[in-house]
């Protein structure tokens, strides 16, 4: 009681990382005080190992503005940078770089939110899974994220503009459990207000589910009035997913576990 040997632990993922990670999630809801709190501490740690940034290109209309001097980002700005040339060359010392500056293109930034579904079964390899989504797409977009569980309710576990750490974050999504019929329609307009929160230039609403909803509502109409929707749903099970997809004309893949969720987020962002 009490004890997690991350030796044993270390051995079981060389072997089966998804069932490694699998048990993880189960024990932070272990009933064992201190052994539920050395299980968070360690899956924050290696959830967050598993969410290497990947590329995400913003989206919307660049605009030029005046930067600090940098090799090769952009033109010279003459009129900024007029007073320091003049300085340098009536004192007959090199001109120092910090005091130019450039005009450059700046493209708006990415926002993401993840609709993390616990209508179902929320124990083991999903709830790893949605634990490792929140970490990439923390990691992805460190300031301007939000994370929501839907079920019946949603429940908003990061709000996009209300800070919060990544390992809290996750933390948060390690505590939620199966719940209830499956809302989707209302969690996309969830998602469609806490994005409305953000001035991105790229919005992307993240849905990791089935898709298969239990309750009443116009998902296609929902889903419709957001800027940008992907789906990452559970390998054998995406019927839905493919077919609410196709209705839209989103990206679409699947994950067999949670080792596979960084790669599959990475798929479904890139340009």
């Amino acid at each position: 009681m009490g004890e997690l040997d991350e030796d044993a632990f270390d051995e079981l993922a060389a072997g089966d990382l998804d069932e490694a990670l699998a048990l993880l999630a189960d024990l932070t809801g272990a009933t064992d005080p201190k052994l539920r709190s050395l299980a968070r501490r360690l899956a924050a740690r290696l959830f967050l190992d598993l969410a290497p940034r990947g590329p995400v290109r913003p989206r919307g209309v660049g605009k030029l503005q005046t930067q600090r001097f940098a090799v090769d980002r952009g033109d010279l700005d003459l009129d900024s940078s007029i007073d320091e040339l003049g300085e340098a060359r009536a004192a007959r010392r090199p001109v120092d770089p910090d005091e130019l500056r450039i005009r450059a293109w700046v493209t708006p930034n990415t926002a993401l939110c993840l609709l993390v579904d616990r209508s179902g079964s929320m124990g083991g390899a999903p709830l790893a899974t949605s634990a490792v989504a929140a970490a990439a797409v923390a990691a992805r977009a460190p300031d301007d994220y939000s994370v929501v569980a839907f079920g019946k309710e949603c429940i908003v576990v990061r709000s996009q503009d209300v800070a919060k750490s990544p390992d809290r974050v996750i933390d948060d999504v390690l505590t939620l459990r199966g719940h209830g019929t499956t809302d989707v329609a209302g969690a996309l307009r969830t998602a469609g207000r806490q994005l409305a929160r953000s001035h991105a230039g790229r919005k992307v609403t993240v849905l990791l589910s089935d898709c298969r909803a239990t309750v009443a509502g116009d998902v296609a109409a929902a889903a419709r009035a957001l800027d940008e929707l992907v789906i990452i749903a559970p390998e054998g099970d995406d019927a839905e997913a493919v077919k609410l997809a196709g209705e839209l004309g989103a990206r679409v893949t699947t994950v067999a576990g949670p080792s596979q969720v960084a790669a599959a987020l990475m798929r479904v962002l890139a340009d």
